[in-house]
């Protein structure tokens, strides 16, 4: 079995920590270099469940897309829920380790896993790297339907294909509007407005769409005579397929220095939001409904989620 540190020096070539956000916090969380890993459990979040998980699962490391601390913290006492994490992971000899905005950025990274699950061919970063000579990597990515689909197959697709959460899809735009290019972008997507205009797609899919930003998007996109269709998913969805993609890579490491190493990707649904309510039928309301079928769970042997 390899050294952590071996499998760290790994990860970080996939997801070099130079290039997360300033603002991030990235790397190793807890973790003895020299203990032995045979087991890696991959997650979109370091809360409770995951590291539970990790432990009944036999983990050595848990690797996840979100940082435990992002911000600074003066204590990592067990009465609070993210020192319990911290209590709970180094009593059972489970290192932590952290890919953010490195595995944004990522060629391929969390968006190509969010395009392979919708079965989008990508094309292009929507905002290039500047850095990088080959032009491939970036945040979020530009993308292709194996053929024209409307807004409303689009948001049924992203329905199925999806891990389920009780958000599901919302649709802004004409639903039979033709998408012959749509932009993608895991996580918060609202703050690349400009750039999703400057591609000029048919649509954005991404999560955690604002009223505002929305709004404004929209008009923008009316007054331009370039419509834009906008279709936003749960935060955790968009990400969760990197999990499955990251576990490949490593597995694929694997392999390939002959480590005797177990990669596992966690199904548990981390997403914060449990239940949803349709409005009154009594209210007369605009809105249009997305007839699809009902989302996909992940289940032990599911892989659709991840790029071939």
């Amino acid at each position: 079995m390899p050294r952590l540190s071996e499998v760290i020096a790994a990860l970080e070539n996939l997801w070099p920590a130079e290039r997360a956000e300033s603002w991030d916090a990235v790397g190793t969380v807890v973790g003895e270099p020299d203990q032995r890993v045979g087991r890696v459990l991959f997650a979109v979040d370091p809360v409770q469940e995951t590291v539970d998980e990790a432990v009944a699962l036999g983990a050595d490391l848990l690797v996840t897309h979100h940082p435990l601390y992002l911000r600074g913290t003066t204590t990592v006492a067990a009465s609070t829920f993210k020192g319990r994490v911290v209590h709970t992971l180094i009593r059972n000899d489970i290192a932590l380790h952290v890919a953010h905005t490195n595995a944004d950025t990522a060629d391929p990274g969390v968006s190509d896993a969010l395009a392979g699950a919708l079965g989008l061919r990508v094309v292009r970063p929507l905002v290039p790297d500047p850095s990088d000579p080959d032009g491939r990597r970036g945040l979020g990515r530009v993308c292709e339907p194996d053929h024209p689909l409307t807004v409303r197959e689009l948001a049924v697709r992203a329905a199925e294909r999806l891990p389920a959460t009780a958000q599901g899809i919302r649709a802004a735009g004409d639903p039979d509007a033709l998408v012959r290019t749509v932009a993608v972008s895991g996580g918060s997507g609202d703050s690349l407005f400009d750039h999703v205009r400057a591609a000029g797609v048919d649509a954005f899919l991404t999560a955690d769409l604002r009223h505002h930003p929305a709004s404004e998007a929209m008009e923008t996109a009316a007054r331009g005579h370039r419509p834009l269709a906008l279709l936003d998913a749960a935060h955790w969805a968009t990400e969760w397929p990197w999990c499955e993609l990251a576990a490949a890579q490593l597995d694929e490491i694997s392999d390939r220095h002959g480590w005797d190493l177990r990669v596992h990707v966690s199904k548990a649904v981390t997403d914060p939001w449990t239940a949803h309510a349709a409005s009154s039928a009594a209210r007369p309301s605009p809105a249009t409904a997305l007839p699809g079928s009902a989302a996909r769970v992940p289940s032990d042997s599911d892989t659709s989620g991840a790029p071939n």
